[in-house]
């Protein structure tokens, strides 16, 4: 592949990877991609398990090209993940450098979101070089257009919302469904597109004017329109209240229907193991050509990287041409 042309070898290093903060699917062909693009460059590797709090209690496992076999097509992470205050805290970082100096780690791949990502600055700004790889679901990650485990909990809420249509539809429901994005509406406007959803609300344009909503639904009911789909983000929350509030305004029976954790979960789709594969073996590309404290990244098409501290500086919105689309489709 293009992204590992020029690609040298070490005769020698140890890397060290880990998971952190909320899984992904596509974490582990991440994962895999990782050790065995390294032991093709001569490098030891040794996996961290549950993250920064494994990475804290020292809780390392040597890693060779057999310990990641049949686990491509596996959800979650192999190597486990958990949240970690102390990583916040400048004590909780300095005993991570000690550690990883200790344990002879020339580079620490992150495979995560944002809040890994802090963590992984963190070790940067204590001399520590650090890799990330995006890895999660929210697409919220401001240097990257794709980040790992989007596709797969896109299929699955899809998936979802086409099965609560199917029973609104026979009750002729209002049906408000929550998909995951604490602060990013990125699931809830793909799949208020690919649904077919009459309102989709993210965290990012929400006006949280709920009287113009009721006022949609009671324009549509005199057209005669019996099915209602609401798409509602984590973020603005409020499914169980708002469905009752919508009920008693509109007549229309209405349920709120809150998707949960199923999104972070399942075998990846081909697409998040292709990229994931792909941004692993990057992140080995670069520890090998030299590169320091870097994010890997996927931009207008290809893989490439970027400052992590120039990375963390950036925002990201939603597509505002897919939310100008959405506005036109919802009817």
């Amino acid at each position: 592949m293009g992204f590992l042309k020029g690609i040298r070898k070490k005769d020698s290093g140890t890397i060290a990877v880990l998971t952190s903060g909320g899984d992904a699917p596509g974490m582990n062909a991440a994962v895999r991609a990782v050790v065995r693009a390294a032991i093709a460059n001569g490098l030891k590797v040794k996996g961290i398990q549950r993250g920064y709090t494994g990475l804290l209690e020292e809780d390392f496992v040597d890693m060779e090209a057999r310990s990641v076999s049949d686990i491509i097509q596996r959800g979650g992470t192999i190597l486990y993940t958990a949240r970690c205050p102390e990583m916040m805290h400048l004590d909780g970082q300095e005993k991570a450098a000690m550690i990883l100096r200790k344990k002879g780690i020339d580079c620490l791949i992150v495979i995560g979101g944002d809040g890994s990502y802090r963590g992984a600055l963190a070790l940067a700004n204590q001399g520590i070089n650090v890799i990330g790889i995006p890895g999660t679901i929210d697409l919220d990650i401001a240097c990257t257009d794709y980040t790992i485990g989007f596709d797969t909990a896109l299929n699955t809420a899809m998936d979802a919302i086409d099965k609560v249509r199917d029973t609104s539809t026979s009750h002729e429901r209002c049906s408000i469904i929550e998909v995951m994005g604490r602060k990013a509406g990125h699931i809830a406007l793909w799949c208020g597109i690919a649904n077919g959803a009459e309102e989709i609300l993210v965290p990012e344009r929400y006006d949280y004017e709920e009287q113009s909503i009721i006022d949609r639904i009671n324009a549509r009911k005199k057209l005669g329109k019996k099915l209602h789909i609401i798409i509602n983000a984590e973020g603005i929350g409020d499914s169980n209240g708002m469905a009752k509030r919508i009920e008693a305004a509109t007549g229309l029976e209405t349920r709120a229907t809150i998707i949960g954790y199923i999104q972070r979960g399942g075998s990846p789709t081909c697409r998040d193991r292709v990229f994931a594969s792909a941004m692993g073996a990057k992140a080995v590309d670069i520890y090998v050509s030299g590169g320091q404290n870097r994010i890997v990244c996927y931009r207008k098409g290809e893989f490439t990287d970027m400052d992590i501290t120039e990375a963390l500086a950036m925002q990201k919105d939603i597509d505002s041409s897919l939310w100008e689309i959405s506005r036109k489709l919802c009817r």
